[in-house]
């Protein structure tokens, strides 16, 4: 089974270095990195691992939470949140998370149009003892 890390991996750097700007936020001694992409751009079979669908219409979240001191790998943590549009039409993000050897991250689906500019609008609580991180970004997609 092919695993999804190496492609999130340079997925997160590919797109870090397209936009120019930080992929990570940091809170609370913690990374929090964040990307977003086609979920088309996804290999079938590593997709089809995951239960992953494809689609020129959805798109994917991705969500990492590292400690600063570390380069790699992750920890457990609480991820929830919404995407909307601009006429603020919005959709329920339902995470799921990934574990592979010590790397953890979170993954979740949603729809788009064509030119579609979308907030996200994440909660991440990677302590269960101390509040929730806010992310919010956006990000224009486009079908392939």
């Amino acid at each position: 089974m092919k695993t999804l890390g190496l492609f999130i991996a340079t997925a997160l750097l590919a797109i870090g270095a397209h936009a120019g700007g930080d992929t990570y936020k940091v809170h609370d001694g913690n990374k929090i990195f964040y990307s977003t992409f086609n979920s088309s751009f996804i290999p079938a079979e590593v997709a089809a691992a995951h239960d992953i669908v494809r689609s020129k219409k959805r798109g994917l979240v991705n969500i990492a939470v590292v400690p600063a001191d570390q380069v790699v790998g992750g920890v457990q943590a609480l991820v929830k949140g919404t995407v909307s549009n601009l006429l603020q039409q919005s959709q329920q993000l339902d995470f799921f998370e990934v574990r592979e050897g010590d790397v953890v991250y979170y993954l979740a689906s949603f729809k788009f149009d064509n030119k579609d500019s979308l907030t996200f609008k994440i909660d991440v609580k990677a302590d269960p003892n101390k509040p929730s991180y806010r992310l919010k970004f956006q990000q224009t997609f486009y079908r392939d």
